[in-house]
């Protein structure tokens, strides 16, 4: 069953959320299969600070070799 968990800066709207949720659930089943109810999406955000101080070293660069697609930026 996929999970998707996303992490982002604050600032997005419920309606923004909503839209982007629907929108990878589509993407993802039309690459992977599996039926709708399969799907749960997390969506946490994190002010400026937090994502310099955790997210980016404690998440992103510790799972480097996890990561598809690795961020265009550093901090």
């Amino acid at each position: 069953m996929p999970h998707i968990h996303l992490k982002m800066i604050t600032g997005k709207t419920e309606a923004q959320k909503q839209q982007l949720t629907e929108a990878l659930v589509k993407a993802m089943q039309s690459v992977i299969g599996f039926g709708d109810d399969s799907y749960s999406v997390a969506i946490e955000d994190f002010s400026q600070d937090e994502w310099k101080n955790d997210v980016y070293p404690n998440h992103i660069m510790k799972n480097k070799e996890k990561l598809y697609k690795k961020p265009g930026y550093t901090m």
